[in-house]
This record gives C-alpha cells, sequence and structure tokens, in this order.
C-alpha cells in the first residue's frame, strides 16, 4: 500500500507477489499458494465495477483463518489438507474491498508458541537473520511482511501473537479491542482471548486494514454494536496527551538495548509535546501465570472437538474401539506444545483443583483490569507506552525446551490480551541491526485515537535507526 500507485491493475500486482513469494520461500513462511489462485483473486478484483479502498492490495493470512479457495491446517497434522466450506468474515470483508488473498501463512501449531518454531511444517526463519525466529506465533506473516513480499497480513493474537512478531520483525502490528472485530471463521484457541489482528509495514497500512475488516457481525455474539472503526490522521502534535509509563514494565534487567530504544520512542514524545508520567500496573506481576492457567484451559475445551470424527485426520489404534479413535487419531495429530497445553488446561479444570487455579486466575484476571480501569480513569492518562518484548530476536532453539523461558517472551504483552484492551507495537530502532519494539496501549475501543497517535510518533521516529 504504502508508495503504491492509486488502484493499480490487480493483474500486475499479482505477477509482482507471486515472484517476491518465489524469493521469500526460504524463510519458510508460507503453507499455501499458487500462481493459478492468485490469477483468479486478480481476475477478479479486475473485473470489479468500482476499485474498493483496498483495490489490488495483496495480503496473507495466518493459517488458522478460514478459506473455501486454499485449506484452513492451523499448521498442524491433524487439519492437515482441510478445507473450509466457508470463508471467515474477515476474509469477505477484504476481498469485497478489493484485497486479494495472496497466500496463508505459517504458525505455531495452534497459534501456540512464541517463536513460531512450533510448526508441523518446519520452523519460520527471520527475514534479517535466519538463525534467529521471528517471534509466534503468527510469525509466518510477520515475516512476509517484513520481506516485502506482501503490503499487509492478518495475524491472530490470544496473548500477543501478532504485537510480538511485529516487535522481531521491525514491522507494525495491531490488536483491536476485543469484539471489534469477527472472530467468525477464526479456529477458536482461547475464545475469550483471541482477535484477529493486522501487520502492516507502516501504522497507515495496518489502519486501512483493520477499518475494513470492523464492525459487528451477526455470525459473532462477542463483536460489539459499534460501527466500524473510522480511519485515522497522524496529529500536527501531540500536545494534551498525556502518555503512562507503568513501572512494572521496566524491570532493572530489562535488556539494555531493549530499554535504550524506548528511551528513545520518550524523547521523541515528548517533542510531540506529551506528558510522560510513571504510572503503576500493582498487579502485572501475576500476568504470565495468570494467562497460563486461563489459556490452556480455554484452548482443552476447543481443541476437544478434534477427535477424528468430525474434522480432519482420523486413526483408530489396533484395540479399534471409540478410546483407540480418539487415543490414535489426537496422539499422532497434536504436536508436543499443543499436547501439553491439553494436559494443563484439562488439570486446572478438573474437579478438586478448578477452584484453586481456573476460579483464581479469573479473579487475578479481573484485578489486572482495574489496574488498568484505573491508569485510564479520568485525570489519569490516555495511553500506556512499554516494551514489546524483553529482549529481540532471539537464536532458534534456544528457549524450544525451556516452556517458561519461551513463555516468558509474552511478558508484556498478554496481560493487555488478558483484559481486551487495544495495542500496538511500531518499530522503535534497532540494536546489533535487530528491530525494537514499541508498545502503545489505550483504553477500551480507542482504537482509532490509539492509531493516529502511532501514526504521528512513526513520521518523526526512525524505526531503522540503531539506538546503542
Amino acid at each position: 500500500m504504502t508508495g503504491a500507485p492509486a488502484a493499480p491493475r490487480a493483474t500486475d500486482v499479482a505477477r509482482e507477489v507471486a515472484r517476491k513469494l518465489r524469493e521469500a520461500r526460504p524463510l519458510n513462511a508460507t503453507l499455501h499458494w499458487s500462481d493459478e489462485l492468485l490469477d483468479a483473486e486478480a481476475r477478479r478484483v479486475d473485473a470489479m465495477p468500482a476499485p474498493g479502498p483496498l483495490a489490488a492490495v495483496p495480503l496473507a493470512l495466518k493459517d488458522n483463518i478460514a478459506t473455501t479457495e486454499q485449506p484452513t491446517t492451523c499448521a498442524s497434522r491433524i487439519l492437515e489438507g482441510y478445507v473450509s466450506p466457508y470463508n471467515a468474515t474477515v476474509v469477505e470483508r477484504l476481498r469485497a474491498a478489493g484485497a486479494m488473498v495472496a497466500c496463508k501463512s505459517n504458525m505455531d501449531e495452534f497459534a501456540m508458541g512464541s517463536s513460531t518454531e512450533h510448526s508441523a511444517f518446519g520452523r519460520v526463519r527471520h527475514p534479517l537473520d535466519p538463525a534467529r525466529v521471528p517471534g509466534g506465533s503468527s510469525g509466518g506473516s510477520a515475516a512476509l511482511v517484513a520481506a516485502g513480499a506482501v503490503a499487509a497480513a492478518l495475524g491472530s493474537e490470544t496473548g500477543g501473537s501478532v504485537r510480538q512478531p511485529a516487535s522481531f520483525c521491525g514491522v507494525v502490528g495491531v490488536k483491536p479491542s476485543y469484539g471489534r472485530v469477527s472472530r467468525w471463521g477464526l479456529v477458536a484457541f482461547g475464545s475469550s482471548l483471541d482477535c484477529i489482528s493486522v501487520f502492516g509495514r507502516t501504522v497507515a497500512d495496518a489502519a486501512r486494514v483493520l477499518s475494513v475488516m470492523s464492525g459487528p457481525d451477526p455470525l459473532d455474539a462477542t463483536t460489539v454494536d459499534r460501527p466500524p472503526m473510522p480511519m485515522p490522521s497522524p496529529r500536527a502534535d501531540l500536545r494534551g496527551v498525556r502518555v503512562g509509563l507503568p513501572r512494572e514494565y521496566f524491570p532493572a534487567d530489562l535488556d539494555p538495548g531493549v530499554r535504550a530504544g524506548i528511551e528513545r520512542a520518550e524523547r521523541a514524545l515528548r517533542e510531540l509535546g506529551a506528558e510522560l508520567v510513571e504510572v503503576s500496573l500493582p498487579h502485572s506481576p501475576y500476568t504470565v501465570p495468570t494467562y497460563y492457567i486461563i489459556n490452556p484451559a480455554e484452548a482443552a475445551a476447543n481443541l476437544a472437538r478434534y477427535d477424528g470424527v468430525r474434522y480432519g485426520r482420523r486413526r483408530v489404534g489396533p484395540e479399534g474401539d471409540l478410546r483407540a479413535l480418539y487415543r490414535a487419531t489426537r496422539g499422532e495429530g497434536f504436536g508436543a506444545e499443543v499436547k501439553r497445553r491439553i494436559l494443563t488446561g484439562t488439570y486446572v479444570l478438573s474437579a478438586g483443583y478448578y477452584d484453586a487455579y481456573y476460579r483464581k486466575a479469573q479473579q487475578v484476571r479481573a484485578l489486572l483490569a482495574r489496574d488498568f480501569e484505573r491508569a485510564f480513569a479520568p485525570g489519569g492518562v490516555h495511553f500506556l507506552l512499554t516494551p514489546t518484548t524483553p529482549t529481540t530476536a532471539f537464536r532458534a532453539g534456544e528457549k524450544v525446551d525451556d516452556p517458561v523461558q519461551m513463555y516468558l517472551a509474552d511478558v508484556f504483552v498478554c496481560g493487555i490480551s488478558l483484559v481486551g484492551l487495544p495495542a500496538l507495537s511500531l518499530p522503535v530502532g534497532r540494536d546489533a541491526g535487530l528491530p525494537i519494539g514499541g508498545q502503545l496501549i489505550a483504553p477500551p475501543f480507542a482504537d482509532a485515537a490509539l492509531l493516529s497517535v502511532a501514526m504521528t510518533l512513526e513520521r518523526v521516529l526512525d524505526g531503522t535507526a540503531e539506538v546503542r
């Protein structure tokens, strides 16, 4: 989108996108695409009677978003070859606006992971350093946008799965308010957390896609009765804007490069006229354990449907009965991280442990929400600024055998998902060539205002500059 001529011929764009997707193959960021399907998308767009707001814009979709023209596998063997009989609501809206579905992107299996090393079809490589991870679980979409293969991409956020890879790859990642975008057609992982979210090369690119796909949907009762998000514009300055810096998000052992990047963003905000104040979100230390109780509990319930009867893979064990069917299908079809979360979720929901774990986690979730309500109350701050991730992109294999260390990669993002707020990550600089992300958080349904402030900051902040 950025720098593209107005309403180009989709067939010309498709040819160029196909070339770029072939060049990007070493990243292993795509799971499904073909020249034939891309040509068909281009002919459909060129035949539209009037160009839409996303005319001929090529998009990558995370492979947990249902499409009728390409498989939807969630990067899992249990859904290998599965083709949905319907399109997700966001797919219908984006195509109606003229966008082209260029490909389905690689991901952590069922969106469970922070590095895109848990795909059944091989890990995704970071576009700047193939030895490193692009983040997860939407790492394929982030890598394709960072590599310039597509203009924008969709991912899904359950605990930060768009903002975290956006930070690692040096692109913009936007998570809308929970209920702003329909989840119809998004394969369920954590139903009270899941949000279809957007990657863009710029804030404006991501905002344009989000404005098209937002709005109420009669097929999803969790969408709110609000009109689609208007397309925001950058502000002349940020005078009158108060930005909070939550002290719990700046620990003493924060990576020095990440700290330098956020301090650079703080200086830019002050120069634009914003007021920066320290605030406290006192229950933040409980974010990760709370998330990793609620998330596996919901995952265990949602993934119970993959039993060899209704979807995808079907295997029957030697005993030949129903239990053997379940055991063989799920044992062969699910990867290690998915099994780990199903077991954890089943445990915390079991009789005798429900009150001690799941109920307690929901109570802490309410306390976390109150922290943010107090910060955004009248007389408080309008937005929050934090690091997106504790470090820059780590090396592949570095944390894959240590689930706790892997989960801590989401420490600054999963709390915002628990409370359903809008947030985004934008590049604020680089440390030794690796991107650093800064996270802006807004009150519920202040999505457009959040994007407007981010556009203003982006205009004065070179996200590719070294910070130390």
